[in-house]
């Protein structure tokens, strides 16, 4: 059983909708191949004169909102993520990449691509977006908990041991910068359900409870209760 909710995606009218043959990646790949605004960085392609002109409009637009680039690039990425959660991926890589536009130090830029990648099935590409921002920031604890749970996810379909371990690895030391963020409380009790560790994955399941238990899923509420009484 999986514990973790996945995330539904739809690609939009710029992407085409992927062949039998084709995975979703492989699919937004080919979309990528005529729209720049598609990969991270905009693919370091060189722009046009125009693209230019149309970038510094929208720094000078974003500039004149937030007033510094970091604040204006952390409003571009909440944006990004609101459109990733209503499932709009697209647009939402195009709020990544004018975050980074506004900020190209901004790690939290990375977060975003990331989970683009991974909501795409791009696991590989998706942990190579996290340690860029990790890189830049060792302890940003969302890049942590998010590349951990592409570990989680790959133990998931694969079951190989170490890939559990890398994830409790990386879970306990995001906790340890900041034990109230809910997503590692959560995942973590998943990963110790999965060793079947009741002490722990119930340790864990309760802090994320306290908290108000917003990531818990109806099922892994279910199976902790019937397994770990």
């Amino acid at each position: 059983m999986k514990y973790l909710l996945p995330i539904i995606f739809l690609f939009l009218t710029a992407c085409s909708s992927p062949s039998k043959s084709q995975s979703p990646f492989e699919a937004w790949q080919e979309a990528a191949q005529s729209n720049i605004r598609l990969l991270p960085r905009y693919g370091g392609v060189a722009k046009s004169p125009e693209q230019k002109a149309a970038d510094d409009d929208l720094i000078k637009e974003y500039l004149g909102i937030f007033k510094t680039h970091r604040a204006a690039s952390e409003g571009l990425i909440k944006l990004g993520f609101e459109y990733y959660y209503q499932n709009n991926i697209q647009v939402a890589m195009y709020r990544f990449n004018q975050a980074w536009l506004l900020d190209p130090g901004n790690e939290n830029v990375f977060w975003g691509y990331g989970a683009v990648y991974s909501v795409l099935g791009a696991r590989k590409q998706a942990l190579n977006m996290y340690n860029e921002g990790l890189a830049m920031n060792p302890k940003n604890t969302q890049l942590l908990t998010d590349k951990a749970t592409v570990y989680l996810a790959e133990y998931q379909d694969k079951t190989v041991k170490e890939d559990l371990e890398t994830a409790i690895r990386l879970f306990k030391y995001s906790y340890d910068i900041d034990p109230k963020n809910q997503n590692t409380l959560y995942k973590l009790s998943v990963c110790y359900f999965m060793q079947n560790n009741c002490a722990e994955a119930k340790r864990y399941y309760d802090e994320c409870k306290l908290l108000g238990g917003k990531p818990i899923t109806k099922g892994y509420a279910d199976e902790i209760a019937k397994r770990c009484k």
